[in-house]
Order: structure tokens, then C-alpha cells, then sequence
């Protein structure tokens, strides 16, 4: 690899960054004000808070945004707003399989 494609990599990363989280917070704008359509204002505070954080904390802040955004909410008494979308990789709540099956395994000769 050359020195000046590395030097282009490095220099487009912060932008892929930052459109991915202007991206996010845009989906997450739309999910909370469907959720909650009188309390917009108060939903962007939220989400503008909340991404300054994610910046402090990480490099990626679009993968803490969020649970931030998450956690906020629920401090407000709120319930966290249903954001399925169809280009998401995992479903938001993929740790939640509600088809348990147990499966049995035999160790030993």
C-alpha cells in the first residue's frame, strides 16, 4: 500500500463518520417524533446532547448513539421508540429471540 492511498484513507474516514451518524440521528428524529409527535423540541435536545457525548467517548459514535438516545429517554419516563427499519443488519432487539428451543449435548466416549 502507498503512503498517499493510506493518507486518502485516513482523511475519509471522518467524513464516512460523520454522514453515517447524520444518517442515524436523522432516523432516530423520525422514530422518536412518531413516537412521540408533541415532544420534538425536547427530541432534538436530546439527540444533539447525546451525539456530543458519543463523540467524547468514541471515534464510532454512530454505534453509541443509540443506547445513549436510549437511556436518555427512559430518564425522561419515556419508552424507547420502535426503530425497525429494513436495511438494518440485526433486528433492534435481536438478543430477545422469543423461539428458545434448548438443545441437548452428549460429551463423553
Amino acid at each position: 500500500m502507498k503512503a498517499d492511498e493510506l493518507t486518502n484513507r485516513t482523511a475519509i474516514f471522518p467524513n464516512i463518520v460523520s454522514v453515517a451518524l447524520v444518517r442515524l440521528k436523522q432516523r432516530l428524529q423520525q422514530d422518536y417524533e412518531r413516537a412521540y409527535p408533541d415532544l420534538r423540541e425536547i427530541i432534538h435536545l436530546v439527540l444533539d446532547e447525546e451525539e456530543s457525548k458519543a463523540w467524547k467517548l468514541s471515534s464510532f459514535p454512530h454505534l453509541l448513539l443509540p443506547d445513549l438516545v436510549e437511556a436518555h429517554v427512559a430518564n425522561l419516563n419515556l419508552r424507547p421508540a420502535e426503530t425497525k427499519h429494513d436495511d438494518v443488519f440485526a433486528p433492534h432487539r435481536f438478543d430477545q429471540i422469543e423461539n428458545y428451543e434448548p438443545a441437548l449435548v452428549l460429551c463423553g466416549s
